[in-house]
């Protein structure tokens, strides 16, 4: 029995159906790339063959290989190494100090320029819809809103690998707990024999058949019905037949009709096609660019912004086929947006985007840190939710989560900013912030704890935070022979404040280029602790010196004047905000024709002062989010 069952839960069947493409090519693509081959092959491929190849042409150095990026410069394996270079290059990092040819910062600068066209080589291509499973957080949802179920029986679940898309296979230890919690599921939705039906069992199941009945063309009509939902599409013919065939498996056990419903029920839970955000229907077109189909549509919409199946309206305009109009939409993801349950993109896209689930995963000295209690981390995360919450619901600016004049507070975390005095108990409130060091994701405690040590703050882990996560700035990893600050010469480094120690990795010149961008802006925050309260002094009383400046040669000397720094390029953090949320929305990284598409929506972006539900709006909206590829 156990063995039919999975080999007929094996057959499960989902393909996508076809829209025509539609989408604004631009007038001046054409344009662009006759422009970008001719950079290429007058300025990008002289550089490389004079400052590169030499190490990196016919074989990969550093993960970096030019051989075929040269040939093919517009291709997704080419892109990345293009990305690489760019990085490589702009911190000084490559070509090495003891290379025979060493380009100038001029030569250096135009490099960058020119490599920022070569996306217009890459074809028109929104990318496949990427097949992924649900996340820990989307499969209890699903299963509350679908069955009524409490969301902590996925509880048992592992916690899902942070990044920028998911993880698209099930392992057989997932499989086993899969399994088993769909016997919980169909044991709470379903009553025992003689028992009264539940609420859910009748939503689910209908009324019981009359007698003489085809039971088995009822059980094709409530299969239909509870795949409809669990599938989050209509389910097509060849998939109820594997349903009634798994009904008739039962009914061949001497099971009888309600426990071979049961049985269909338990089927459908381990599907893929309810495991799984996949395509509807298999494709006759011959085109090989598509709409997304509604019904795949209203599915990538929901779990972005509700980690939840679609509701009723979704689905309802899904199966009239009008929710990839443009007005519809739109309408929708206000909706959405506007909703309590909206506050899943904080723990979705929110702290992951601000590597806030590293706070977790933390560990401080409880003699130099006993503050640092279950309660004031979960006011920490909270603080930084509500505060994502706000600026999403009340549409800022992004610049708002470098500089703002509030924040979310209760007493314990009020004790971290020392605020204790005017905020009292366990309630979190939105507080009126007047020192200037504060306000925003920079002087945020859960920040600043995420990326120092466990008995001491790290200026690195926060330059490098600062720079990649809010700027959207790439480092190149640190050499595997340099060791860590813990790990210098006792000798070479007694009386060293930590911004000397800091600097002896500047005297070493694998580290030097890297460290001169990083260190300053991890320094401007020093004043913060290790959990985020602010001193005048470090541990052994030395005053803090917060001073720096930033690559473009600004100063700043106290973390206020570090923000507003960061706040003048609101480009530069709309940009980075934007193409992280379209990378996590697609489920995988951006490359080549990907960067084309971030161009135009910038520009709609920017004319509304880089507002965070506009870029919500403009990513969802986009040909990226609305198409996929199917061939090729």
């Amino acid at each position: 029995m156990k063995t039919a069952l999975k080999v007929l839960l094996a057959w499960g069947l989902c393909l996508p159906v076809v829209w025509a493409e539609t989408g604004d090519k631009g007038t001046d693509e054409a344009a662009l790339r006759a422009d970008a081959q001719k950079v290429f092959k007058e300025k990008v491929a002289p550089f490389v063959n004079k400052y590169c190849a030499k190490c990196h042409g016919s074989r990969a150095k550093a993960g970096i290989n030019f051989q075929s990026a040269l040939k093919s410069p517009g291709s997704t394996s080419s892109f990345l190494h293009w990305k690489k270079a760019v990085v490589n290059v702009k911190v000084h990092e490559m070509p090495p100090d003891d290379a025979s040819k060493i380009p100038t910062d001029e030569e250096r600068r135009q490099f960058i320029e020119w490599i920022g066209k070569i996306k217009y080589l890459a074809p028109r291509d929104p990318g496949p819809f990427v097949i992924r499973r649900l996340t820990k957080k989307e499969y209890a949802n699903t299963l509350h809103d679908l069955y009524g179920v409490d969301p902590s029986i996925a509880d048992r679940l592992p916690e899902e690998v942070v990044g920028e898309g998911f993880l698209n296979s099930i392992s057989p230890l997932q499989s086993e707990l899969f399994l088993g919690i769909a016997n919980k599921v169909v044991e709470q939705v379903v009553a025992p024999e003689g028992k009264a039906p539940t609420a859910i069992q009748k939503r689910l199941f209908g009324e019981p058949p009359p007698q003489g009945a085809d039971l088995r063309k009822e059980a094709r009509q409530v299969g239909r019905s509870i795949a409809r939902n669990a599938y989050r599409r209509r389910p097509s013919d060849a998939e109820l037949d594997v349903l009634v065939d798994v009904y008739d498996l039962a009914r061949n056990n001497e099971l009888n009709h309600l426990a071979a419903l049961g049985l269909m029920l338990k089927a459908v839970l381990v599907s893929p096609q309810f495991l799984f955000i996949t395509p509807a229907k298999k494709t006759e077109s011959g085109e090989s660019i598509v709409l997304l189909d509604d019904h795949q549509l209203a599915s990538r919409l929901s779990y972005l912004l509700w980690s939840a199946p679609p509701d009723a309206e979704l689905s309802t305009l899904a199966d009239k086929g009008e929710l990839h109009k443009p007005e519809v939409l739109r309408a929708q993801v206000e909706r959405l947006l506007k909703h309590a349950r909206s506050r899943a993109l904080f723990d979705g896209f929110g702290s992951q985007w601000l590597r806030l689930g590293e706070l977790d995963r933390q560990l401080f000295d409880p003699e130099m840190f006993p503050q640092m209690t279950p309660a004031l981390r979960e006011a920490m995360m909270e603080e930084a939710r509500l505060f994502f919450e706000s600026i999403v619901h009340e549409n800022q600016s992004v610049v708002r989560f470098v500089n703002s004049d509030y924040t979310f507070l209760n007493e314990p975390l009020a004790r971290v900013y020392g605020l204790e005095q005017s905020v009292l108990g366990p309630k979190m409130r939105r507080v009126k912030l007047t020192n200037p060091n504060r306000g925003g994701i920079l002087g945020m405690p859960a920040m600043l704890a995420a990326t120092s040590f466990p008995n001491r703050t790290s200026p690195v882990r926060r330059g490098v935070w600062v720079l990649e996560q809010i700027l959207g700035d790439r480092i190149p990893p640190p050499p595997p022979d340099i060791p860590e600050l813990e790990e210098q010469d006792d000798k070479e480094v007694k009386g060293l404040t930590l911004r000397q120690r800091t600097k002896l990795h500047q005297t070493q010149a694998t580290c030097a280029n890297c460290h001169k961008v990083l260190d300053p802006i991890g320094f401007g925050l020093e004043n913060f602790d290790a959990i985020g309260r602010w001193r005048e002094k470090n541990e052994v009383g030395v005053a803090i010196d917060s001073a720096g400046k930033l690559p473009n040669g600004k100063g700043f000397s106290t973390p206020a004047e570090l923000k507003g720094l960061l706040a003048q390029r609101e480009a530069d953090l709309a940009r980075n905000l934007t193409e992280r949320l379209m990378a996590y929305a697609l489920g995988r990284q951006l490359e080549g024709y990907d960067d084309v598409v971030i161009d135009r929506l910038m520009i709609r972006i920017a004319k509304d002062k880089y507002r965070l539900r506009t870029i919500i709006t403009e990513v969802i909206t986009s040909y990226l989010f609305t198409h996929r590829r199917i061939k090729g």
